[in-house]
Formats: C-alpha cells, sequence, structure tokens
C-alpha cells in the first residue's frame, strides 16, 4: 500500500490525517488477519522515525525520506515523488523477485507512484482516490481555494493506468466514470467500514458525558473532522445562532463542542472560527477541542445527541459512521457518500444545500422531543452494524484476487 502524503501512524483530525488515515489502517489490520502481508510505504516526516515499524502482526509500515521532514504542505508533495518513487524501489530491490504481489495505492499523490511501481515490478495496481479534484472544484465552499490544474491531470492519468479502481460508495464511482472515463467494469464498490469493537453504544450518553465534563441534560450538537472550508463547521455555527435567537432559553442547556484541527485551507485562518464564534455572540455555548485519540472520540460521539456533518463534499463520511455506530444520529449535508451513510429519516436527517435555516429546523426537533435522540440513536447504531471492515476487508480482497487473474489471463494470452 502507498500513503504518500498522510502516515497511517498519524493523529486523525491533525493536519492532513483524517477517515483516509483510520481506513487504511483498519483496511491492513484485517487484511493481514485473512493472511493478507500488507506493508505500507509512507513519506518519513520526522528523523526520529526508525525506517519501518510493525503496526500489527502482518502490517509494515516503512517511512521513505522524500523531502524535508517538518512544514512540507501536501500542494509541495509532487516535488517531492521522484524522491518518495526512489525509496519505494530502494526498499523493493532488497527482496527477491516477486515479492509484492499487487500494489494499492490511495489518493492521487500515491497513485503516481504505484503507477511506476506496479509497472516495474509486473504487478497489478489497484487504486482509491478517497477525494477528487473535479468533484471538490464542482462544490466548493465560498472562499476556498480550487484544485490546481496538475491534480486533475494527474487523477486522469492514474485512472487510465490502473488495473481496477476502488470507489467507496456507488455515486463515487459514477464520478469515476462521468468525470474520469473511467471503465465501469473496473471501478469496483466497496463501502469503508467502522470499528465496531471501539465505536459502540457501551454505557451510554449519561456516563460518556459525566467523562467528559458535560452536562447530562444538554442538547449537544457535535462537530467533529478537520477544521477547514470544505467541512463547513461554520455552517453549524451560523445553525445554532439561529437556534438560540428563536428559543434564548436553550442558553442555558446547549453545548456545541467542536473537535478538530486547522487542515488544508482551514490553516491560513485558524482562529477564524473562533472569530465567528464571537461574532455570532455563541462563545458561551461552544466549546473547542483539539483532536483526540480514537477511543475519546468514541467518547465525545457517545455523549452527543447529535452529530452535524455539514461538508460541501465528502467522498464517505466515515465520521457519520462513527457516530451512529456509538448510538449518535446524523445530520448532515447529502452530498457524496453520505446518503449512502446515513439512513434519511431513520438513522439521521440529510439536507439538500447548506443554508444554516435548514440546519437549525433538523436540530430543533431534538431539542423539544427529548426522546427523539434516544430512538434515532437506536435506529442509527443498527444501521451501523452492517459497516464493519471485516465485510470491507473481504470485498477488497476479492478486488486484488480479480485484478491478478486479469493480470495472468493477460500474461497468458501474450505468451
Amino acid at each position: 500500500m502507498l500513503s504518500v502524503h498522510t502516515s497511517p501512524l498519524h493523529q486523525p483530525g491533525t493536519g492532513d490525517a483524517g477517515g483516509m488515515n483510520v481506513y487504511i489502517v483498519e483496511l491492513a489490520k484485517r487484511l493481514a488477519a485473512i493472511d493478507i502481508e500488507v506493508e505500507i510505504f509512507t513519506r518519513a516526516t520526522t528523523a526520529a522515525l526508525p525506517p519501518s515499524v510493525e503496526l500489527a502482526p502482518g502490517v509494515l509500515v516503512r517511512h521513505v525520506d522524500a523531502g524535508p521532514y517538518e512544514g512540507l504542505a501536501k500542494e509541495e508533495l509532487p516535488a517531492q515523488l521522484c524522491a518518495f518513487t526512489h525509496g519505494v524501489m530502494r526498499a523493493w530491490a532488497g527482496h527477491r523477485p516477486g515479492h509484492y504481489d499487487l500494489v494499492h495505492s490511495h489518493y492521487w499523490l500515491s497513485g503516481h507512484v504505484g503507477w511506476l511501481a506496479a509497472e516495474r515490478w509486473g504487478v497489478p495496481l489497484v487504486h482509491a482516490m478517497h477525494t477528487m479534484a473535479k468533484v471538490k472544484n464542482a462544490a466548493l465552499a465560498a472562499g476556498d481555494t480550487p484544485e490546481p490544474a496538475a491534480r486533475v491531470i494527474g487523477e486522469q492519468q492514474i485512472v487510465r493506468a490502473a488495473d481496477r479502481l476502488i470507489a467507496n460508495t456507488g455515486g463515487e464511482a459514477d464520478e469515476l466514470v462521468h468525470h474520469y472515463e473511467a471503465a465501469r467494469e473496473l471501478v469496483a464498490v466497496v463501502h469503508p467500514g467502522v470499528n465496531l469493537d471501539r465505536f459502540r453504544p457501551a454505557d451510554g450518553r449519561a456516563a460518556a458525558r459525566a467523562r467528559l465534563g458535560l452536562p447530562a441534560d444538554a442538547l449537544i450538537p457535535l462537530f467533529a473532522g478537520r477544521i477547514q472550508p470544505l467541512k463547513a463547521p461554520d455552517i453549524l455555527l451560523h445553525a445554532v445562532a439561529h437556534l438560540l435567537e428563536e428559543d434564548p432559553s436553550l442558553r442555558e442547556r446547549m453545548v456545541v463542542p467542536v473537535v478538530g484541527g486547522p487542515s488544508g485551507s482551514g490553516l491560513a485562518k485558524p482562529e477564524g472560527l473562533h472569530k465567528l464564534a464571537a461574532r455570532l455572540g455563541i462563545c458561551d455555548v461552544v466549546r473547542f477541542r483539539p483532536p483526540c485519540a480514537q477511543d475519546e472520540l468514541a467518547d465525545w460521539y457517545r455523549a452527543a445527541s447529535v452529530l452535524v456533518m455539514p461538508s460541501y463534499s465528502e467522498s464517505f463520511g466515515l465520521v457519520a459512521i462513527e457516530a451512529q455506530a456509538c448510538g449518535t444520529p446524523v445530520v448532515a449535508a447529502s452530498v457524496g457518500g453520505l446518503p449512502v451513510a446515513v439512513r434519511d429519516g431513520v438513522s439521521g436527517t440529510l439536507i439538500q444545500g447548506h443554508d444554516p435555516a435548514d440546519y437549525a429546523r433538523a436540530l430543533r426537533p431534538f431539542a423539544s422531543d427529548p426522546g427523539r435522540v434516544e430512538r434515532m440513536g437506536a435506529a442509527a447504531a443498527r444501521h451501523a452494524e452492517s459497516f464493519g471492515w471485516d465485510t470491507a476487508a473481504a470485498a477488497t480482497a476479492d478486488v486484488y484476487a480479480e485484478a491478478m487473474r486479469e493480470r495472468r489471463r493477460l500474461r497468458s494470452g501474450h505468451g
């Protein structure tokens, strides 16, 4: 596996680390459990890292020196792909021929390294986009920076080069065909999973609130994720201001946690959300919290009345599944994979567009009907149970087997 710009060892919610990190870690562990050995190549971001680290039995993370350790933005990484590829090739040279059976690249930067490696080693390339430039550019948040033309071209090249493409949802498969002219028969849909051992209702909402120092009877709409325009945490703050305007008594019993760190174009104005809360006069109800470990994140989900995901673009929305697995309903934008992740009207509410008034309208019933959180939360936990990682790993293994069979068939046909 190739993950150039984000290490599976990084804390999700910081910098460029997010759902993709979780995806790679969980998938690799489950693949190893079904006897598929995985080596994950990622860029070294500190000199203190050993060249390789065992993440789990059968999963090795290899750190590749490519560019300066610190202070390299994701936008500067294309210039380091040559150095990264060199590191991958050096590792390969130390093995017997045929050591790697297949390359699985994640995100377009890795796809370019994967393209060359797969060709050099004579093995199939399986690629997962995770996000796509053309899709992001078609749904930009106000003031957000469009993805560069170099990325669009790079993604088109990878689509042409890959033996198989893995899409998170049927919608993403359609986008690959529509925007990038991918061959429909080469696109496999594999829903990401959720770690159901970690993300579960556990001892319930009251206990989680007590652990986090939150009031037992508060209305708690939660935002969890990277702080950047694409994820639209500002829409939640505007929606909260709407609710308080309509019903000032809510101020006494509402807490709005924003859990995550600035990322991407959000790094340009890291304090922007704090300033917005002050401008809207809601600093007393909003609580900003830094990114946290997965076990603590599970407690934030359990403690919340509802998770709010107003994203402009979301290839799947792993956070939505994690929250539901903890027994918490979701109010989300009807974009990307979220209509698959959330069962509208059952485990949560999907909203067309990004008008804060619509989000306020969707949140209001959680304030007026105390039983709603538990009813929808129970349905949410049931819905999330079908998204286990074991299912995702088995489906991914099938894609690998198919790509290898096809490669063998072509080889014997030519020979």
